[in-house]
């Protein structure tokens, strides 16, 4: 690969650092890498969409996955994460996840991370859907990310070898002539020296930016998720996969027909602690459905609550935990209970109104269990990454436990290579940068008709012509954006379009894959093909940019 294939039309970088490691994200991935990386004496650099304590791992609240428990082992871990796969989880990244996952998890907390702990002091473990073992671990009942975010926030800060670059947008990879990441594209949204768009110039990249449920209209992702790790690795040329197993969370507050953007989170621990699904004349539907009723997998749940919904022509259930008492959902779960009561509703005295909404991006940019990408010196790990785990369909809280580990796999192999003398200063093959195709932008009002396209025809429920006619959206939105840029009346270049684009290339690489893929399968359903087809679809989609920027997705060889 010698060069960036495509890249967002954008001003030339009016500033330019140097570090060795550049790392994308302050989730508990991004941060962990910069922590990590420190260690061997390279310097870092964490760039990060806006605050450093933003990130989507401060969203997280049921907790983090591991082997902890007295009882419990790695290999039972990994049969319920095999499961909730549904067949295509890779089965050596897994195993090297719960292996490696309870000694991470106990590295965290020396770090500073302080979770909820008995009266004999042990860390207190919970169950969510698909988990045959209590082993959540969580911290401040519901605020399990917000506090690893401040732990690791904390010693990042600590550390004045870790360079912070806040309130930037990447844009785009750049490569040396042998096409090696040599550093990234940024625009920063301030003022001062690093104002604009700008380049850092690094050793190896790593994209830690979390997810992309910005596709859609209604996600419990931030503001900020918009997709453009996924976006920038395949404008590089990178290989993507599993784009197509996006998870809907099956309880998240409902707040109308009419809401959008960040939806508040209930957490499956609310069901771990014996919370039930209910409709609104108080029938509990998931008893009989599943072996685990509300603790079966997400797919499953969410799969059951819509077609309840479609039953009773509603647009949500309840979930009723009216049995567990004011005081256990104050100390339990306050978090919830504030965002419950802040929408007018008291799950002490009612049922709470949910439905599914987009949570997860199981798939992402394709990784081996290092994190290296298929672009030599681009590293991924976090949500953005696809390293085999999830499969079909993650496993309950085993998102931050895949951050932290192969975060410090990624760590561990930079530092190899460095000690190695396999990381050498890179330089920039300005020639392969100008001749990258620019790629149009979008007007900032297509982000909404995108989430609408998305959520109208590829979410939760899809079919050939949902998604046919979502497709034809996209197409026509990427059409209008050629259209102005010949005509010389081009949206301006700036985070709101660099945004949508990103949104743009994503949704169509999403549709790609989910059109191809004719089964029914972990949290991808298609009601036209509703049966697990294993005999053609136990591989997975691979999904690249052609010369002219589409996207193509090829079924991995079996």
């Amino acid at each position: 690969m010698s060069a960036v294939k495509h890249r967002l039309t954008a001003p030339a970088p009016g500033w330019t650092t140097d570090t060795d490691v550049v790392v994308v994200g302050s989730g508990v991935a991004g941060l962990t890498v910069a922590l990590n990386v420190r260690k061997a004496g390279l310097r870092a650099m964490v760039v990060t969409k806006a605050m450093l304590d933003d990130g989507s791992t401060r969203w997280a609240q049921g907790g983090i996955a591991a082997a902890l428990g007295e009882g419990d082992t790695p290999g039972q871990h990994l049969a319920d994460t095999l499961v909730a796969g549904v067949g295509l989880c890779d089965e050596d990244a897994v195993r090297t996840l719960v292996t490696e996952g309870p000694d991470a998890v106990r590295r965290l907390i020396a770090v500073g991370a302080a979770f909820d702990r008995g009266e004999d002091g042990g860390v207190l473990l919970t169950r969510e859907g698909g988990h045959h073992r209590d082993r959540i671990a969580h911290a401040g009942g519901d605020a399990t990310g917000a506090e690893i975010s401040r732990a690791l926030v904390a010693a990042v800060r600590a550390d004045p070898g870790i360079e912070l670059i806040e309130h930037a947008l990447v844009l785009d990879l750049l490569t040396d002539a042998g096409g090696h990441a040599a550093g990234l594209t940024l625009h920063v949204m301030g003022e001062g020296a690093r104002d604009g768009v700008g380049a850092v110039r690094a050793r190896a990249v790593v994209l830690a930016t979390g997810g992309m449920g910005q596709v859609f209209s209604a996600t419990t992702n931030p503001a900020v998720s918009t997709g453009d790790g996924v976006a920038l690795a395949l404008r590089a040329g990178a290989e993507v996969t599993d784009l197509e197993f996006v998870q809907f969370h099956p309880t998240v507050l409902w707040l109308g027909p009419d809401a959008e953007g960040q939806q508040p989170l209930v957490s499956e621990a609310v069901r771990g602690e014996g919370a039930h699904l209910v409709d609104a004349d108080g029938v509990r539907f998931m008893t009989g459905q599943h072996e685990l009723a509300e603790l079966a997998p997400r797919d499953i749940v969410a799969k059951a609550i819509t077609r309840r919904m479609q039953l009773n022509a509603t647009d949500h259930m309840y979930l009723d935990g009216r049995h567990f008492g004011a005081a256990m959902w104050e100390h339990r779960f306050p978090t919830i209970l504030a965002s419950c009561r802040a929408h007018g509703i008291d799950p002490v005295t009612e049922p709470i109104p949910v439905a599914p909404a987009a949570h997860y991006a199981s798939g992402g940019v394709r990784t081996d269990t290092r994190g290296r990408t298929s672009v030599p010196g681009l590293y991924a790990c976090g949500e953005v990454a696809c390293t085999g785990v999830h499969g079909a369909n993650r496993l309950a809280s085993n998102s931050l436990l895949e951050g932290l580990v192969f975060a410090e796999r990624i760590a561990a192999d930079l530092t190899a290579r460095h000690t190695a003398g396999e990381l050498p200063e890179r330089v920039v093959d300005a020639a392969s940068a100008r001749a990258a195709r620019p790629v149009p932008l979008p007007a900032p009002e297509a982000r909404a008709e995108i989430q609408r396209l998305m959520s109208g025809g590829a979410g939760v429920l899809r079919s050939a012509a949902s998604m046919a006619a979502t497709a034809r959206g996209l197409a026509l939105l990427a059409e209008h954006a050629r259209t102005d840029a010949a005509e010389e009346k081009p949206a301006d270049p700036r985070v709101e379009t660099w945004e949508a684009a990103n949104l743009l290339l994503v949704a169509d690489a999403l549709v790609t894959a989910a059109t191809q893929r004719g089964e029914t399968r972990g949290c991808h359903w298609r009601e036209d093909f509703p049966e697990r087809d294993d005999a053609h679809w136990q591989r997975h989609l691979i999904t690249t940019l052609t010369a002219s920027g589409g996207p193509v997705s090829t079924p991995e060889e079996p």
